[in-house]
């Protein structure tokens, strides 16, 4: 038995029970630097419990269509952003529980994600090389982390978007 999920465009209503889309639309909150740079102010509730945040930059390897699903995360204690440090779309795989069909967004090649803490997610997943991230996340001297592998994966497939009709 096959279970497959296609992918869908990441956008800030549909990702909106997961976390929140980092991404420079709309008009920016300020104008800085004499008027030459627009802030995009404040756009992801970060959340550390009782720790603090840090940042680390991430290399993941590139993945393609169909991609197996095998196993999703959490992280209990805190929230945790992706912002794609090259111009590349990336798959987000979140879900509501571990019994719940998981959706698949594909980013654009231009946003990043905040996913809220306890968000069920699926692991780091660039589509080209190099997969470089910096992500903001919880540091902190307790556990934070919780998997869950499918006794029987889940298959994501294309459904014909590719990451440039994904914008």
């Amino acid at each position: 038995m096959t279970r497959t999920i296609q992918t869908e465009p990441l956008t800030a209503a549909a990702f909106a029970p997961f976390g929140e889309v980092l991404e420079a639309t709309g008009t920016p909150e300020k104008l800085i630097n004499k008027g030459k740079c627009g802030r995009f102010h404040d756009r992801a509730k970060l959340d550390f419990a009782d720790a603090r945040a840090g940042i680390s930059v991430f290399l993941g390897e590139p993945c393609s269509f169909p991609y197996d699903i095998e196993l999703v995360e959490r992280h209990p204690e805190g929230s945790q952003a992706f912002l794609p440090m090259t111009q590349n779309p990336f798959l987000v795989v979140v879900t509501t529980g571990v019994d719940a069909k998981p959706r698949a967004f594909l980013t654009n090649g231009a946003q990043g994600i905040n996913l809220h803490r306890g968000v069920w997610h699926g692991v780091l997943t660039p589509l080209a090389a190099p997969g470089l991230f910096g992500v903001v996340d919880r540091i902190g001297t307790t556990p934070n982390l919780e998997e869950h592998h499918f006794e029987l994966p889940w298959t994501v497939t294309g459904s014909g978007l590719s990451p440039a009709s994904a914008d």
